[in-house]
């Protein structure tokens, strides 16, 4: 162990947002322009954002290297007494691997922070001018994965998940699409539903398909989308849900009482 005193070892995992250097948080700009070194995912953080770190800062590209290898740097940089910050896409807590993280450098006496960011999903909702939850509709978000090379547990499989005809928000999916629509078919879901995929929301390369679970697997294909897109699936991601009005919130409807205003009869 260094001098240091082990309660002062820490570093902040920042959640860099989905593509957008502008999309970071306040707090996460402000850290990765403290830092000292900025160890950061180079193959899904923009470069124009990592180029707001100071100039003197070392900046390391993660993306080539092992969990050991990045831990071995992190914990080498923190016990030198430099500030170290580790920038991942999105949000860390969702599918972003920190945990693995934490532990090695725990074993290290090393702590860390977790910064958080504009999750890809919410990226993707937003390019496409969605809201997720509707009244009367849906009002539950399911953010998952279908099943790959990395296995799911069994009462997570997507048929189980999509029993529940909420809205879907898929991760790590663009090449088992084919999976998708079966397992989502087999739990009674309409070939109708409508699908959007958002291929790298908010970079400047952004492309949206707007589908149906039945042309899901043949659109990804014809647009040659395999990797960083989003899915998300259901109801709600009907492009014309804004022009039913036996959808529309109570929030702001004016025969509904609340804390803040008396409702009046229509």
């Amino acid at each position: 162990m260094s001098e240091h005193n082990s309660e002062n070892l820490k570093i902040q995992i920042i959640g860099a947002g989905p593509g957008d250097p502008d999309l970071i948080t306040v707090k996460g700009l402000r850290l990765l322009q403290e830092a000292d070194v900025v160890l950061y995912t180079d193959s899904l953080v923009s470069e124009e954002l990592i180029a707001r770190a100071k100039p003197e800062a070392e900046v390391l590209q993660s993306a080539g290297m092992s969990l050991e290898e990045m831990v071995e740097v992190m914990v080498d940089r923190v016990k030198a007494g430099k500030k170290v910050v580790r920038v991942h896409t999105g949000d860390p807590s969702v599918f972003g691997a920190i945990m693995e993280q934490a532990a090695l450098l725990k074993r290290e006496g090393v702590g860390i922070e977790v910064i958080p960011g504009v999750s890809s999903v919410f990226a993707a909702a937003a390019a496409v001018g969605a809201e997720l939850t509707i009244p009367d509709l849906t009002q539950t978000l399911i953010l998952t994965r279908a099943e790959g090379r990395t296995p799911v547990p069994e009462r997570e499989q997507l048929k189980e998940l999509a029993s529940h005809h909420s809205t879907l928000a898929l991760f790590l999916s663009a090449t088992l699409t084919k999976k998708v629509v079966r397992e989502l078919t087999e739990a009674g879901w309409s070939p109708e539903t409508p699908v959007a995929v958002v291929q790298r929301a908010t970079w400047p390369d952004q492309l949206i398909v707007r589908t149906t679970l039945e042309k899901l697997d043949e659109d990804m294909r014809v647009n040659g989308i395999r990797s960083h897109a989003m899915i998300l699936a259901g109801w709600a991601l009907d492009p014309n849900i804004h022009e039913k009005d036996e959808y529309r919130s109570k929030l702001y409807d004016k025969t509904f009482t609340h804390g803040y205003r008396k409702g009046v009869k229509a």
